[in-house]
């Protein structure tokens, strides 16, 4: 019990590793092994991804509070769980000493030994917490097209050791913006627009776009690096992002079908295209509503898209249910989410259960099939940011950048962290039947391995006895009020 509250409190997690506050009962204590491994953390961080054990009961099962698992009804496989990788991730990272580094890549990342984070983002040139503005061919003429410091110095080098740790890493690559020789002010005009915010990709680019994708693929795998899927602009419908690019369905649609589909075929890339990644609710411009489905409806086009990815800052998940019914045949991501000085970001007493509720079940309970969190991690002054870009947001976890050592998590940790840690790639999202109460919420799955994954999360303000059924096997437990428990167990 004693190694589960080290492995919890790694890199000092600030208040969450006070020993004192940590209340195990005497059973707890002692318990190091069982049938089940459970990860349990409350909003008031008394139990902080504390790994603890259960037993499967020998006595029938008559607990009205049961909810039973059932494996023939299947929803989404998942493909992974996690954050984004940013360049001021990165830069933060770097400042670390390596041993710290390590240990906590290690346990964030490793199958076997951490939490088993298994799916990232990064950018394509910039991204609005890069250390500068920039692209990967800022001049015309494809000898200038490179891979540039920030990632040759940031971005490459940490990828390298998390894949060194989990090498089932999946990788999304997103772009803030084309080559600013690229841009004009709209399709009417087509005049120059030389802007990192705002502009839009000039028709007659759309070639030199498609090979700015792919040759981007084709120098990170020379690094050893496998981009898993893309999404073609971040943010499409936002103008006004410190390096941004407007880019409306209709354009998307173009650029996919004529382009980069084509371009990413011929040059035999198993790469996945992912529509869209912005708001659920279209930031409110009519004609840009089911934005995702408007491309689909062009056969041609569909044919090269896997699916669709959706950011949270405005509307709701509802709207991925929709968007599943619509094209059942086409896959949903979660991409973005952030939490900051705006939401209470380091008020984990509400962002725990709040987070777990919007980001991490209630996409995955929507068909998502990915969640991933922005910065996985930024500093106490939460940076490095740029001027136009969010200059109130937290990570993940934050460093203090007194010392680039002492870290503190953030309820996206705790949400990725509790996926990903009995959710694993691969897995399928399975039905559930019985015990339902206001505040109770939760997703169960069967892994690769044949093994049952449940997280749920209580956000009742009182403890709940739950008993889990797999069919042949049961077990109870009593779920602290205002916490997320992840259980695993063997079919």
């Amino acid at each position: 019990m004693l190694q589960a509250l080290l492995l919890s409190c790694l890199l000092t997690a600030s208040a969450s590793c006070q020993r004192d506050s940590f209340t195990p009962s005497e059973k707890e204590k002692t318990t190091t092994s069982g049938d089940i491994s459970v990860l349990m953390t409350t909003n008031n961080r008394a139990y902080d991804l504390t790994k603890l054990y259960v037993d499967f009961s020998d006595k029938f099962n008559m607990s009205p509070n049961t909810i039973k698992l059932l494996p023939a009804t299947q929803y989404q496989t998942m493909d992974g769980f996690g954050a984004a990788i940013t360049g001021s991730t990165c830069y933060n990272l770097m400042k670390m000493n390596k041993e710290d580094r390590t240990q906590f890549l290690t346990q964030t990342f490793s199958e076997s030994q951490g939490l088993g984070m298994s799916y990232i983002r990064i950018s394509i040139g910039c991204s609005d917490f890069s250390l500068s503005e920039y692209t990967l061919w800022d001049t015309p003429g494809k000898e200038n097209f490179a891979l540039q410091e920030e990632e040759k110095n940031y971005v490459i080098p940490i990828l390298k050791e998390i894949l060194a740790i989990n090498p089932n890493l999946k990788i999304m690559g997103s772009p803030w913006t084309a080559p600013r020789w690229m841009k004009v002010n709209n399709l009417t005009d087509l005049q120059p627009f030389s802007s990192w915010t705002s502009g839009q990709l000039n028709p007659q680019y759309y070639q030199d776009y498609g090979w700015y994708f792919v040759r981007w693929i084709e120098e990170m795998k020379k690094e050893g690096i496998n981009i898993h899927s893309i999404t073609i602009q971040n943010e499409p419908l936002n103008r006004g992002n410190s390096a941004s690019m407007y880019m409306t369905w209709q354009e998307q649609q173009k650029f996919i079908k004529v382009a980069l589909g084509p371009q990413l075929k011929a040059a035999n890339l198993q790469t996945k295209i992912y529509a869209f990644d912005h708001n659920y609710n279209y930031d409110n411009i009519e004609d840009q509503k089911n934005y995702p489905i408007n491309i689909y409806n062009d056969p041609a086009a569909a044919a090269y898209i896997s699916g669709a990815a959706y950011h949270n800052y405005g509307g709701d998940k509802a709207e991925l249910l929709n968007i599943h019914n619509q094209r059942p045949d086409k896959e949903l991501v979660f991409t973005e989410t952030s939490i900051g000085e705006w939401n209470e970001g380091h008020n984990l007493e509400k962002r725990l259960t709040d987070d777990m509720r919007e980001v991490g079940l209630g996409t995955v309970n929507n068909w998502s099939k990915a969640v991933i969190v922005w910065n996985l991690m930024l500093d106490t002054e939460k940076g490095p940011n740029r001027d136009g870009g969010c200059q109130t947001c937290y990570g993940a976890v934050d460093i203090n950048s007194k010392n680039y050592k002492s870290i503190s998590r953030n309820s996206h940790y705790y949400v990725t962290s509790h996926l990903s840690s009995v959710v694993k790639p691969g897995a399928v999202r399975i039905g559930t039947e019985g015990y339902t109460a206001t505040g109770l919420e939760y997703a169960a799955f069967k892994n690769p391995d044949n093994s049952y994954a449940m997280v749920l999360m209580n956000d009742a303000n009182e403890n709940r006895k739950i008993t889990l059924s797999d069919g042949t096997k049961h077990f109870s437990y009593d779920v602290p009020s205002k916490s997320v428990v992840s259980f695993k167990w063997s079919n």
